[in-house]
């Protein structure tokens, strides 16, 4: 109160009032906002790198990160809500069609890779692996109210009630797994317990004996006591999610890349060229540190490359696509 009439006797005297930099007034004047929402997948990663850069910019940058999925990200994003988009599956047409429609036009930048994991509960005696076919039969659309316990899927489980969670109908990583293990996006039975928040599909298996879920690789590395990984068997037989796996391509159908997709008219405030500069640089070590697995460093080159250079779209059709290798993204011509 003594601050604001002060200010009022100096303006009425005359005299101009320039505040020191301590003041709280001069720096919400000088602060630029950047806001990011998406993925719940991406958030561990995109609110690591943002409290870093927010540090080494010492307040003058703000970067606010939502998680509304996927989906609901790319619906703010495509509107002109948000300057970055967290992805954990690519564009797809009818949001390419929106962003079209609002003149939005964007960067696609991978970052990072993830394994997709199915986890039980560490009380689950029954199961270390299972085939994708196994997981399918759970999964698919025509399970629902049907595949109810877990000796339906095998005769050697248990006749005990099969208790389902998952993210939902926004998240990518529904998106992704719906398409690698039932064989098309969001094709999937509507019985589960369903969350945006990866956490809360944690807590939903942790001490039930009979659920099982899935869900990011952090989330399922940041609760290793809590839950217990279910290897996936391939053409080797059973393969437990890891960075090494996902790296030497045996962890399949659920390795994926993640992205951040950059709105064009964002990317030429200096703030914005600065955080992603950021994170597709000092980002790399954060990525290890909330449990995700890098992309190569001659990747990031690429990508910083394609940042600077303007190439804007997609490397898509509008469809996720299954076991794509990020070299293979990178040597597509982005379309808008």
């Amino acid at each position: 109160m003594v601050v604001v009439r002060l200010v009022g006797c100096l303006a009425m005297a005359g005299f101009l009032v320039v505040f020191g930099s301590g003041s709280h007034l001069a720096q919400a004047d000088q602060t630029a906002l950047i806001k990011v929402d998406g993925s719940s997948t991406v958030y561990l990663l995109t609110e690591a790198v943002a409290e870093e850069f927010q540090k080494a910019n010492r307040g003058h940058i703000r970067v606010t990160v939502g998680i509304s999925g996927t989906g609901g990200g790319f619906k703010k994003f495509c509107r002109g809500e948000t300057d970055i988009a967290d992805a954990s599956r690519p564009i797809l047409k009818e949001e390419m069609e929106l962003c079209r429609k609002n003149g939005i036009a964007y960067y696609e930048l991978p970052i990072a890779f993830d394994a997709l994991t199915v986890a039980v509960s560490p009380k689950n005696s029954w199961i270390t692996s299972m085939t994708v076919e196994e997981l399918k039969k759970i999964w698919e659309p025509a399970a629902q109210s049907k595949i109810t316990k877990w000796n339906q899927i095998h005769s050697d489980w248990p006749d005990a009630p099969l208790v389902l969670f998952g993210p939902g109908s926004d998240s990518g990583t529904f998106d992704y797994f719906t398409d690698a293990i039932v064989g098309k996006p969001k094709s999937s039975r509507g019985d589960f317990t369903a969350s945006e928040d990866d956490n809360v599909i944690v807590q939903g298996i942790e001490n039930n004996k009979n659920a099982l879920g899935y869900m990011g690789f952090a989330y399922y590395a940041g609760q290793m006591k809590k839950l217990k990984a279910v290897a996936i068997v391939g053409k080797n037989g059973p393969v437990v999610p890891s960075a090494e796996n996902v790296i030497n391509g045996t962890y399949q159908p659920l390795s994926r890349p993640l992205f951040i997709y950059v709105n064009e008219a964002a990317a030429k405030r200096k703030e914005v060229i600065d955080f992603v500069d950021y994170y597709l640089t000092a980002g790399s070590k954060l990525i290890a540190e909330v449990r995700y697995i890098p992309l190569p460093e001659q990747i990031y080159s690429l990508v910083r490359e394609r940042f600077t250079k303007g190439d804007m779209g997609t490397a898509f059709d509008g469809l996720p696509e299954i076991g794509l290798g990020v070299k293979e993204i990178m040597s597509r011509s982005p379309k808008r």
